[in-house]
């Protein structure tokens, strides 16, 4: 059945004008809630029940799922982030965080100003469920009542600070302090064309993590101290990504913070068991070189890889020669494919791209060069230091550090058995 026909349904049925109902259907179906869900809150917003009975039911925010369609629940606003987003083709400003009572916490967005601040009390009544990034998501819209209650007790943080290694995509509503370690400005095309941001990387005491500045402020400079109020997480390549949009304050930071040059040391197994992290450390021996390494070529539109001068995106193309090498890494508790780029593969390999052609070349096989990495780095022991992404096709981190590990395996456990007994 067509969005016509659901709309011409719905609106003889409650005796209300179709194109109405359409655009009010339209709407939500735009917005990923099922068309079955959207007809049951449109019977609900013109005064019908649908033969349900009565209005949305009470739930515990632990029992709330996706398929509830609308639900009323008590709860504590412990953030409120507020951002701007494109809608339809129109601008609109939304707010959105996180709600808690004593079983669970869940996000949601506020399609209007309902004026909550962090830590009021509200029962939202007939919020409409979706599914987003895999959980349930609230969302507070026009058909939705908002009553700010007494105070309840939660066993959860009000307010929003949070250090970098907490946070999670999906985040909204965040504060951080923090220092710029890494910081460009470049000129993207965003969704209103040319768009000036900054991106780089922000450290604390706890972890590194990459951002974007919606804004390119001066302020986020290198080696500047800030405090960063109403933050939201994305996900990028794997890790999470702090993200500043036009509402968010920036201000110097009034205590110095500790920032570490250090990655975070894992084993491959705990690693791998995060879904991905940025800036992070294995040590592990070198037991293979995949295919697709030492001489390849990319494309010169996007820079993938080809194959026989064949791109998946664009066809035949005029490759670009360059270097890379994909190493399997096994520290005992599993695997990952350490990815080199262009310049550390030069150092294994021992010279670059123009090298590694006349090697090619002299023995009319691209595959010397590759053989020639495998015979520099495989059942050899390396500390690699990157940034790890976990997908269907295994995990893989791109290498910022590949040292060949100097101390002795003997010695490191000495040291980890001195440092459990303490």
């Amino acid at each position: 059945m067509s969005l016509d026909d659901h709309a011409e349904e719905l609106a003889s049925d409650l005796g209300v004008d179709k194109e109405e109902v359409k655009a009010d259907l339209k709407n939500l179906v735009e917005y990923s809630v099922p068309v079955e869900e959207a007809k049951q809150s449109l019977r609900r917003k013109y005064g019908d029940g649908g033969g349900g009975g009565g209005g949305p039911s009470r739930a515990d925010i632990a029992d709330v799922t996706p398929d509830d369609g609308n639900v009323t629940v008590t709860a504590k606003v412990l953030t409120v982030g507020k951002r701007s987003i494109r809608y339809q083709g129109d601008e609109q400003t939304i707010h959105e965080g996180e709600l808690a009572d004593e079983t669970g916490t869940i996000s949601y967005t506020a399609w209007e100003d309902f004026g909550l601040s962090a830590g009021d009390t509200i029962t939202a009544g007939n919020a409409g469920v979706r599914e987003w990034e895999g959980e349930p998501e609230l969302n507070l819209g026009e058909s939705t009542n908002v009553a700010f209650e007494d105070d309840i007790e939660v066993p959860y943080e009000v307010g929003g600070d949070a250090s970098l290694a907490d946070l999670e995509p999906g985040d909204r509503g965040v504060s951080l302090d923090v220092e710029v370690v890494e910081v460009e400005q470049k000129t993207i095309d965003g969704r209103d064309g040319e768009t000036e941001i900054r991106s780089g990387v922000l450290a604390d005491e706890s972890a590194r993590l990459p951002f974007t500045d919606w804004e390119a402020r001066p302020e986020l400079a290198e080696g500047a101290q800030l405090r960063l109020e109403d933050v939201y997480v994305r996900e990028f390549r794997g890790v999470p990504s702090v993200n500043l949009s036009e509402f968010t304050t920036v201000a110097p930071l009034d205590r110095d913070l500790e920032v570490s040059d250090t990655a975070t040391r894992m084993t491959v197994r705990d690693a791998v068991g995060t879904g991905g992290a940025y800036d992070v450390e294995v040590i592990g021996s070198v037991v293979a070189v995949r295919d697709g390494s030492g001489l390849i070529e990319r494309c010169p539109e996007c820079g993938r890889v080809i194959q026989n001068g064949q791109c998946r995106s664009h066809g035949e193309v005029e490759g670009q020669d360059d270097l890379r090498v994909k190493a399997i890494v096994d520290d005992g508790t599993g695997t990952v494919t350490a990815v080199l780029d262009d310049e550390r593969t030069a150092e294994v390999y021992g010279g670059g791209v123009e090298d590694a052609k006349a090697q090619a070349r002299d023995a009319m096989d691209k595959e010397v060069v590759a053989d020639a990495i495998r015979d520099e780095i495989v059942g050899r022991e390396f500390r690699v230091r990157g940034n790890l992404s976990v997908d269907d096709y295994g995990a893989n981190l791109e290498v910022t550090e590949f040292e060949e590990c100097g101390d002795s395996p003997t010695d490191r456990a000495d040291a980890l058995l001195a440092e459990v007994a303490e």
